[in-house]
């Protein structure tokens, strides 16, 4: 039976992003799945519509920070899977935190079962200016 999740951004000041529905095939599944999910279905989204903004976890390749996202040099397909990668690493690297019903997730292969009430928080750092 599938299980569908809700997924926001949360910067430290408490600004929220608009939230994101991805589904898993059942209610169990890990932290690494759900960053690729998530992903996924950013990058899905982005290019369906190929547009001038890419407001997604972590930053391609190609793009510059921007306000809202990053700002694509050139309108073209992202990689999923590249994006994916990138995000792990990221995780890895503290870049963000993941909350699960606000408990925060410690490791990529950590198991989370799902529920119908069940929200996932990646909590993005912003770097300090000046050091």
């Amino acid at each position: 039976m599938e299980t569908t999740l809700t997924c926001y951004d949360e910067l430290l000041g408490g600004t929220r992003s608009p939230a994101v529905t991805v589904s898993f095939p059942s209610s169990r599944t890990t932290v690494r799945e759900i960053i690729r999910a998530r992903i996924y279905q950013e990058v899905q989204d982005y290019n369906q519509r190929l547009g001038e903004v890419f407001a997604g976890l972590v930053k391609p390749s190609e793009a510059e920070q921007a306000l809202n996202g990053y700002t694509m040099k050139q309108r073209k397909p992202i990689d999923w899977q590249q994006q994916s990668e990138m995000a792990l690493a990221a995780f890895q690297g503290n870049g963000f935190f993941v909350l699960i019903d606000e408990i925060q997730a410690e490791e990529l292969d950590q198991e989370v079962v799902i529920a119908a009430t069940t929200t996932v928080a990646f909590i993005k750092l912003v770097p300090l200016v000046g050091g």
